[in-house]
């Protein structure tokens, strides 16, 4: 989801409006009064945000990053949509429908430089729309790389599940108080994130580098592509 997405959601009063939020997430809200992303202020009418130290105007056009899942879910909720499940997600990313198999990353089985926004190289989101050489078979892009994307999951094992390397590097964890990011982000080093690469966190984390992507339930039969920054 696009910072100019984001303000959208902001100016129509989000973080003002219970309807959108669980009864948590707007305990959290209205306790620390929160009514815009992490690092964002606003001077003279405009937003601006701090990265690094510096404080720029907050780019329209680059994923909204340093939000909570709270404000993830709230979003979606005003948007009349939902946070995808971690399966959907996954599904979106890894699943090739004509060799009927899981692909290791979007594009194929082998990671290529230039296919995400991956290791630090860009120090930032790129803009919405980049990367088509990383799209997955269902078309979509930035599936890997830019901001870790909320879902509505909550961390738990797989069926089957096996503790890898250890068991306190994931299994500890496990429990409804965390949920799954998926896909890494710009300052993810490439051989920690693959398709299937699970990360967690509280709900409330936000110095994360931390977006989201929209999700809607297809009606029967539908066949029209999703829209950007949308997983059907």
């Amino acid at each position: 989801m696009t910072n100019a997405a984001y303000l959208a959601f902001m100016e129509a009063g989000g973080y003002g409006d219970p309807r959108w939020w669980t009864p948590a997430g707007w305990e959290w809200r209205s306790s620390g009064g929160k009514d815009a992303p992490a690092f964002w202020t606003r001077e003279g009418g405009q937003w601006l945000r701090r990265r690094f130290g510096r404080v720029e105007p907050v780019p329209p056009g680059e994923p909204v990053q340093h939000v909570s899942w709270y404000e993830a879910d709230a979003y979606a909720r005003w948007a009349g949509k939902r946070l995808p499940t971690e399966a959907e997600w996954e599904k979106a990313a890894r699943w090739d429908p004509d060799a009927e198999r899981s692909r290791r990353y979007p594009w194929g089985d082998l990671y290529e430089d230039g296919r995400a926004n991956l290791g630090q190289v860009a120090l930032h989101p790129e803009e919405a729309g980049t990367y088509a050489s990383g799209a997955s078979a269902y078309g979509v892009r930035k599936l890997l790389g830019d901001v870790w994307e909320w879902t509505s999951s909550d961390f738990h094992g797989y069926p089957g599940f096996t503790s890898f390397p250890y068991k306190e590097y994931s299994e500890v964890f496990f429990g409804p108080e965390y949920k799954v990011l998926r896909g890494g982000s710009w300052a993810t080093h490439p051989l920690a994130v693959r398709g299937s690469f699970r990360n967690w966190d509280y709900p409330i984390r936000r110095q994360i580098f931390s977006g989201f992507r929209c999700a809607r339930s297809a009606d029967p039969g539908e066949r029209t592509a999703p829209a950007p920054g949308e997983v059907r």
